[in-house]
């Protein structure tokens, strides 16, 4: 039998208690009904006695609770959730995504929090084309900005390049009103969202108005090549195999290319997309990373991760009860 144990944390004065429990003591009784181990806190002591494995994560885990709100956040259950779920994993520490800061604007630092997350921004990092797959809400696009703004600061790349291709959704742009920007700034919209969030508008203006920055429609990317860019391609599940394959053949020197979209929420009216089985292509060409993303990643509200997986149990299920047809026929 192991012998426990025992292991008493104390927090430096400067930390606030209260905001590493949670409120009501939410965050530590989430972290209770997760581990075994037995949990006390009393003033500014957290005294961690149990199964020794088990309360070296414990030990990581609140540590990196103090430093986040020494640091001046507020953890949540979200956050609490994800820390233990990377513990358990032994991929990544906590501390090793915390410190991975890729961009910082307003006092706000734009970061991984999620091991998938962790290893999306690692292969951009080293790949020169890299496809990030999954589902809503989980950083796939707005990291790659990240990234992309880093870039553009640090003068790693020359420009950005940010498109999305055009699905028209019953009605022809041909016969919309007003100019051709005014027709696709709706479909584009999104990635100036992004973009304002993590830089100035009127710096970002600024850039967009002399091409440093370039938000286009797919369409707009035939006949160039894209060399010293960060390119990134958004909604990519919306292409055909002939534009998927139009838009890597774009790349030039100096350049990378970051590849988002989510094959469960297909818009093409027609045809297959340029997405799907793209890996059984390129999979096996070095300097291309294919990046798989899951509930476990969404960091929005808890609900949509539980929709995600929702859905995916409810796709398993329909696969399923195909597959026992088929036998049965």
């Amino acid at each position: 039998m192991t012998e426990n144990t025992h292991i008493t944390l104390t927090a430096p004065q400067s930390v606030n208690m209260a905001l590493v429990v949670g409120p009501g003591d939410c965050l530590l009784h989430q972290i209770e009904e997760a581990f075994d181990s037995r949990i006390t806190v009393r003033g500014d002591s957290i005294v961690l006695e149990g199964d020794p494995i088990e309360v070296q994560s414990l030990t990581a885990l609140f540590t990196e609770l103090i430093k986040h709100v020494e640091a001046g956040d507020v953890p949540d259950s979200g956050y609490v959730a994800r820390a233990i779920e990377l513990l358990r994993n032994a991929e990544f520490s906590p501390t090793a995504l915390r410190e991975d800061i890729l961009l910082t604007y307003r006092g706000r630092a734009i970061r991984p929090k999620t091991a998938g997350q962790k290893h999306y921004v690692d292969a951009i990092r080293n790949s020169t084309v890299t496809f990030g797959i999954g589902p809503a809400g989980t950083g796939k696009t707005y990291l790659a900005m990240a990234m992309a703004v880093a870039a553009l600061k640090r003068k790693e790349a020359g420009r950005i390049i940010l498109t999305r291709p055009v699905v028209e959704a019953g009605e022809n742009l041909g016969f919309l009103p007003g100019t051709l920007s005014e027709k696709v700034d709706p479909y584009i919209r999104p990635l100036y969202d992004a973009l304002f969030d993590m830089t100035d508008m009127q710096r970002a203006q600024q850039l967009i108005e002399s091409n440093v920055i370039e938000i286009a429609p797919l369409a707009f990317m035939r006949g160039r090549t894209l060399n010293d860019s960060f390119v990134i391609l958004d909604e990519a599940q919306n292409t055909t195999p002939e534009q998927m394959k139009m838009f890597l053949t774009r790349l030039g020197f100096g350049s990378k290319m970051v590849i988002t979209g989510d094959i469960t929420q297909l818009d093409l009216p027609h045809g297959v997309s340029g997405l799907k089985g793209i890996e059984d292509i390129l999979g096996d060409i070095d300097g291309i990373s294919f990046c798989k993303f899951s509930g476990k990643d969404v960091v929005r509200h808890t609900l949509v991760a539980a929709i995600v997986s929702a859905y995916d149990r409810a796709q398993t299920h329909s696969a399923q009860k195909k597959a026992n047809h088929g036998r049965a026929n």
